[in-house]
């Protein structure tokens, strides 16, 4: 099962890189796969540092925008128990990992994780159609150059509805802020 989530990760360095990722997980959470490209942030940091929190959260608004590089700034977060890591303080609950093993010989890698310690900092909010509506935008708006634009906009329209209908402002902030991103890229195509 793929669980929609935040990973965190850090450089050598210490700069802190936030990015959604679907792990696939199991229900016991003990261990998750990440499958990230080659060509991320997390990518590399895993293969520098071997170490992360992935985070579970219902905050959309923060989902949406670290999958378009809109994330002006890290979010509040505080450090991580058991590894050298952060834990970001909007999350519902968190799972610190370290990598066990990493395979690199595809564009797309596999990451298996370990988790070393978890905690939980509050309440799932629950069920909302609109919450799901714009975690599926912000995946879409991840793929723009891989999806033909006349499909994209349409899977908007339809998800627009749930928006419509169920929204609060997080969610409507969320939503408008991934429909003009897509708008943008794919007005000429």
């Amino acid at each position: 099962m793929i669980l929609e989530g935040i990973v965190t990760t850090q450089n050598t360095e210490g700069i802190i890189n936030v990015a959604p990722m679907g792990p696939i997980v199991d229900v016991t959470m003990q261990t998750f796969v990440l499958r990230p490209f080659q060509t991320s942030t997390t990518y590399q940091n895993l293969k520098q540092t071997n170490v992360g929190v992935l985070h579970v959260t219902d905050d959309v608004l923060l989902l949406a925008r670290a999958a378009i590089g809109k994330l002006n700034d890290v979010p509040e977060t505080q450090p991580a128990e058991r590894i050298n890591g952060v834990v970001l303080k909007t999350a519902c609950r968190w799972y610190e990992f370290k990598v066990t093993s990493l395979d690199d010989h595809e564009e797309r890698t596999r990451i298996e994780c370990k988790v070393v310690h978890a905690g939980r900092l509050r309440d799932f909010f629950g069920f909302n159609r609109a919450k799901h509506a714009v975690i599926e935008a912000a995946i879409l708006a991840t793929r723009v150059h891989l999806i033909p634009a006349d499909e994209i906009r349409a899977e908007f329209e339809r998800l627009s509805v749930p928006i419509e209908k169920t929204a609060g402002p997080q969610e409507r902030e969320a939503f408008a802020l991934l429909s003009e991103y897509v708008a943008e890229r794919t007005v000429d195509r």
